[in-house]
């Protein structure tokens, strides 16, 4: 006769396997211990919704002139008028209703410069990593070669090349990032090149395309994903350094660096038409470093705490 099992025989009760974690479920947890991450999502979400519905929330329109009220301080300073917030800048036009205008030409230039800085640096360094030789050592060495240069004075050669304007401001932001982007895809492909499951989509008939878009660039993405969260920061300030110069956005748009700009000659008499555009430059841009450090802690296995 077979013995029974003891039910209460600790060694015998067989534990539940636990229910795997979600990746994004993850990723959601180890970010959102991060408080300067979500302090950082959060303003990036209002600067969203603000530069969705600026018609809305901007009290008048950011060309709109008031003659009787040029350089009117805050509306908390003595001798202020109760119509401007933030006060007017020297031709009588409202300053929160051009920083509300200016979040969405900020984050226009910042989609529009990490889009395109990925898309020509990852297919870059795709090529570079996946046939290497000749091709490698000519891509490689003129993105080395970008990267010698001071980011901000290759702009400023670009831009005078092609001449002053928010288009070509983007441009130029464009091609000075794309080495960062390319560099980073290269060392990321050679490290997956030698994964076993990229030998098994050779040995099952993949063709280089598909190795390179389909298979091993999903694996590449976390630290692009880092990489273009902060690249966001450094498009805003580059081309708010190019505005402030005169080769960016022209007046009268709405651009903070433009804004910076134009108020310089007014810095001592009136503090506000300088204050309020560099505070929304530090805010935005602080706000997408936090946001980017945080996903690098929650994307990268070696830092979750």
């Amino acid at each position: 006769m077979t013995d029974r099992v003891n039910a209460s025989d600790p060694a015998e009760v067989i534990e539940p396997t636990a229910k795997p974690v979600h990746p994004v479920a993850e990723f959601w947890r180890y970010f959102r211990q991060n408080r300067g991450a979500m302090l950082g999502l959060i303003i990036i979400i209002a600067l969203i919704f603000v530069a969705a519905f600026a018609p809305v929330l901007a009290p008048f329109s950011p060309s709109q002139q008031f003659r009787d009220a040029f350089l009117s301080p805050p509306a908390w300073v003595a001798g202020s008028d109760p119509r401007f917030l933030l006060g007017t800048d020297d031709v009588g036009r409202d300053i929160l209703s051009r920083l509300i205008y200016g979040a969405r030409l900020s984050l226009m230039i910042g989609v529009v410069v990490v889009t395109l800085a990925l898309a020509v640096g990852v297919t870059l360094g795709l090529v570079a990593g996946f046939f290497g030789g000749l091709i490698d050592i000519a891509i490689m060495r003129l993105m080395d070669i970008m990267l010698a240069l001071p980011a901000l004075l290759l702009a400023i050669v670009i831009v005078a090349i092609l001449g002053p304007g928010l288009v070509n401001a983007m441009i130029a932001v464009t091609v000075v990032v794309i080495p960062h982007y390319a560099r980073l895809t290269r060392g990321a492909v050679l490290t997956e090149l030698g994964r076993d499951y990229v030998t098994a989509s050779r040995v099952a008939g993949a063709g280089p395309l598909r190795l390179m878009f389909v298979t091993v660039l999903p694996n590449c993405m976390a630290p692009l994903i880092v990489q273009a969260t902060l690249g966001f920061s450094s498009a805003i300030l580059d081309a708010a350094a190019l505005g402030f110069l005169g080769l960016g956005a022209q007046p009268p748009t709405p651009e903070w660096g433009t804004m910076l700009a134009n108020a310089l000659q007014f810095i001592q008499r009136a503090w506000w038409v300088v204050t309020f555009p560099g505070l929304a430059i530090l805010i935005t841009v602080l706000a997408f470093n936090l946001m980017g450090d945080g996903l690098r802690d929650a994307l990268d296995p070696k830092l979750k705490r």
